[in-house]
């Protein structure tokens, strides 16, 4: 038996309206992400890398084509139905953290549990926030870490739900040297430990490189 389609990008088009003239900045993307794969979506800025980001986690829908996301196409569930598919199967670590800050360490990892309508998640929240290094920080709230540990707790949270695939948007890009090593270890460790897909978009050609495959944008268009 073959490895798993966790997600498949046919012919990803998005055109938005920049001052009344059309501006596409994706044109007709394709590619497929198997179970357990790590790629990295590279580009020069403004390459379309978080639009085409978005548009595989349904946070935003294409102009034309369409996305396959862990079984589900997308652009034929409501936002509601494409919440749930989130919420279900993926995971993500944003640049700036995203964490709630009213709430502990804890209660962030817990939170996407408690969404499901899962109850008894402490325990597991909890070992995953010892397994980034945080067990002695669960009662901390944001303002109180660190980048670095806020982006693990992150990773804690994006991890919680055992998603099918994670996409990380530049999840070293607010960190110096030491905890983006941190933090690239612990997102490679769980991605194997777990069989989680990874989808990183990443401007630092380092870090793609320790994905198993690159995907090349430029001016929108996939390029080899």
């Amino acid at each position: 038996m073959g490895a798993t389609i966790v997600l498949e990008a046919d012919g990803l088009t998005k055109t938005y309206l920049s001052g009344g003239t059309p501006l596409t900045v994706l044109k007709g993307v394709s590619f497929k992400v198997m179970a357990g794969e790590s790629c990295a979506i590279v580009g020069p800025s403004g390459s379309g890398k978080s639009t085409l980001l978005a548009l595989c986690a349904g946070l935003d829908q294409p102009s034309s084509g369409g996305v396959t996301l862990a079984g589900e196409r997308l652009e034929t569930l409501s936002e509601d139905g494409r919440a749930r598919v989130r919420n279900r199967s993926v995971g993500f670590v944003f640049q700036n953290f995203q964490l709630i800050p009213s709430l502990t360490a804890l209660e962030n990892v817990m939170m996407p549990m408690e969404l499901r309508g899962e109850k008894k998640v402490e325990k597991a929240a909890g070992e995953l926030l010892e397994r980034v290094g945080l067990g002695a920080r669960l009662d901390h709230y944001p303002t109180q870490l660190s980048g670095g540990e806020q982006q693990r707790v992150a990773i804690a949270r994006a991890f919680i739900n055992r998603p099918r695939i994670l996409f990380a948007d530049e999840p070293t890009g607010n960190l110096d040297l030491d905890n983006s090593k941190c933090v690239v270890d612990l997102l490679f460790g769980l991605n194997a430990d777990l069989g989680t897909a990874l989808v990183l978009v990443t401007h630092e050609l380092d870090l793609a490189g320790k994905t198993g495959r690159m995907l090349r944008l430029r001016g929108g268009e996939l390029v080899n």
